[in-house]
């Protein structure tokens, strides 16, 4: 595995693997790697024959200073890992070498960044599409791989690649989870140990609001899921919404979509978690 800093360099070394004939898969991370991350980089190894992994906190993504400033960094840990996996080159870049100059763009994304993350994180998505837009121009990758926990970002990415035509493939991963069913994330290195602890309330309770689709309409399952996990004095719901998988939008009716997905946000103290529930896929997304 390389490591690179430069942007020049790294295009370099891809401009040779196209000369080669090599396939390119591209993973872009914020670092503090988990297995969630790796399974993501193993499957962008299965399906191309080359990796470029990026580990870059992004500043433009963060509504909160706060949160930038907290966001937790391992980067030692991290290429560790990496070493250990399909990645071929680690792209580990500074800010400046991201934006030379200011990237002033605005994306206009219609209604798909207005609810859940869009609503409660104001500028995050267009964050977002600045950075995931610059590296696809870097990398020129012919798939790019995103997890499915973070459902929404999955939605605005491939629409941002149709809006500015990048011929990439854009592929999802699972969510991948600890064994007491917390969704894998690099927040949770920030949670107490008993945040931690009672934070596996929340997929326990978006799996046991499954069980009640054929008894319950969305708007009592919604409850339910918000009740419950608010029950505990350790855990605050910001939103839970019910929405069609394609649109993001919400629904009222389980009849309205053959994509239906539960997205929720929760705080245990100042550390915000999210997760996802698939509760309809007769179309088969991912």
């Amino acid at each position: 595995m390389e490591i690179v800093a430069r942007s020049e360099e790294l295009k370099r070394i891809i401009r040779g693997w196209r000369i080669e004939g090599k396939t390119v898969g591209f993973v872009p991370t914020m670092g503090a790697l988990h297995k969630g991350h790796l399974s993501l980089v193993e499957k962008a190894g299965q399906a191309c024959d080359v990796v470029v992994v990026s580990i870059f906190v992004n500043p433009t993504q963060f509504n909160n200073k706060e949160d930038l400033k907290k966001y937790p960094r391992t980067i030692d840990e991290d290429k560790r890992l990496l070493q250990e996996s399909s990645c071929s080159i680690l792209y580990y870049p500074t800010v400046e070498d991201v934006y030379p100059e200011e990237d002033k763009r605005v994306f206009d994304f219609g209604m798909l960044d207005k609810v859940m993350e869009g609503e409660f994180r104001p500028g995050h998505f267009n964050g977002v599409a600045q950075v995931v837009s610059r590296f696809f121009d870097l990398v020129q990758p012919d798939k790019a791989f995103f997890g499915e926990k973070d459902f929404q970002q999955l939605a605005i990415i491939r629409a941002m690649a149709k809006m500015l035509n990048y011929d990439i493939e854009i592929l999802s991963g699972d969510i991948v989870r600890e064994p007491d069913g917390l969704a894998m994330s690099s927040r949770n290195t920030r949670l107490s140990n008993a945040h931690r602890k009672e934070s596996a309330l929340i997929s326990e309770t978006l799996f046991e609001s499954k069980e009640l689709m054929t008894a319950k309409n969305i708007k009592e399952v919604i409850n339910f899921v918000v009740e419950k996990i608010n029950e505990s004095a350790l855990l605050e719901v910001e939103y839970f919404n019910i929405v069609d998988g394609n649109s993001l939008q919400p629904l009222d009716d389980w009849s309205q979509s053959e994509y239906i997905v539960g997205c929720i946000a929760v705080f245990a103290d100042e550390v915000r978690l999210i997760d996802n529930l698939i509760y309809k896929n007769f179309q088969n997304v991912r």
